[in-house]
């Protein structure tokens, strides 16, 4: 399998963390929450937390503050269809594809629910063709790019398909939910809206890069599951985000790395570029130490990070396209997402 385009969408507006800071100490929100949850905001949203700025699907930020489950159900219905297929169209023209190469499409989303799924709408909106194979991914939170970039993989060597277009669309304001609880204080502070998308084909493009996909593997960890997932709540969905979630998430990130470097006879140190979701900046932090990494090496993460805030399962769709804008040096490329279940997932990619 070859990725042979990436393309990536945001909602227009940008907001920064200290904007954030202002509409939330206006907002009546502020007078509902207690002492400490003014604290933890302002700690969040004044120092360094690795991120400068989101995009988010309102029109201004008092609109983020009316939280009720049929404000949240719009949004999502408004948006998500509209990112998915901005990033899925931008992935089409650069891979210089139309709409009927296309075979197969996989849309991943944790921030909402839409029945007929997403990928309908993803089909009308870039005429694809009726006879289209058409999944839907739900519930993977932040670790979802990989499982669909697998499903994608396995249509392919099955040859029931030349083309698949890959999808994870989130609209974290559509899953926006405010209580005196740390964790949820802190989710609200860092999560963005945005989509990415990714043309994988059977066979080597011949107008971009080449990156091959070589091997993958997982790992899902049930006993983790209360650390980081969403639940049901008055209606909305309440994200859960404990203290022990940047260490997981480098204890596993290990555990697939050595997993597949492994198989392949190769070390850390013949990795030329990391794709890697960020979850925050204490993630990064934890995964640079626990896979002896320089700063340097997480680069393209961190700065996507601190535009456009934790984008969920598009995050690494937008990491793997800054590492192509900045034409990162071939070789062994590693990618590599995580998030609820606990999960995680890597592999590796031979970029020319």
């Amino acid at each position: 399998m070859y990725l042979r385009s990436v393309g990536t969408a945001n909602p227009p507006a940008r907001y920064t963390k200290a904007e954030c800071l202002t509409a939330f100490q206006a907002s009546d929100w502020y007078g509902r929450l207690d002492a400490r949850a003014h604290l933890i905001a302002r700690t969040v949203l004044q120092r360094d937390n690795g991120i400068e700025a989101r995009r988010l699907a309102v029109d201004s930020l008092e609109d983020v503050f009316r939280i009720d489950p049929n404000t949240l159900a719009q949004r999502f219905t408004r948006t998500a269809p509209a990112l998915a297929a901005s990033a899925g169209q931008s992935a089409l023209t650069l891979g210089a594809l139309t709409a009927a190469d296309i075979d197969a499409v996989v849309v991943s989303t944790c921030t909402g629910y839409l029945c007929p799924g997403l990928s309908g709408y993803v089909v009308e909106r870039l005429g694809l063709l009726a006879d289209v194979q058409a999944y839907d991914l739900v519930g993977q939170g932040c670790a979802a790019a990989l499982p669909n970039l697998r499903l994608g993989h396995a249509l392919l060597v099955s040859h029931s398909c030349e083309n698949v277009l890959s999808i994870c669309v989130e609209v974290s304001s559509a899953a926006m939910y405010l209580d005196n609880d740390p964790g949820v204080l802190i989710s609200a502070c860092l999560f963005g809206d945005g989509a990415g998308a990714a043309v994988l084909s059977r066979n080597p493009p011949k107008v971009s890069r080449r990156i091959e996909w070589i091997d993958s593997t997982s790992q899902t960890v049930p006993t983790h599951r209360a650390a980081l997932m969403f639940e049901q709540r008055d209606g909305m969905l309440r994200n859960i985000l404990s203290r022990e979630v940047p260490e997981l998430a480098a204890q596993y990130a290990q555990q697939v790395l050595k997993t597949v470097l492994g198989r392949a006879g190769l070390n850390t140190a013949d990795v030329s570029a990391w794709i890697m979701h960020a979850g925050g900046r204490d993630v990064l932090i934890a995964l640079e130490r626990r896979l002896q990494l320089n700063p340097s090496d997480l680069s393209y993460s961190a700065a996507m990070l601190r535009e456009y805030g934790n984008l969920s399962s598009a995050f690494v769709y937008f990491v793997l396209e800054a590492a192509l804008a900045d034409n990162a040096p071939g070789g062994w490329w590693w990618l590599s997402s995580f998030g609820a279940g606990f999960s995680c997932h890597g592999a590796l990619l031979k970029v020319q």
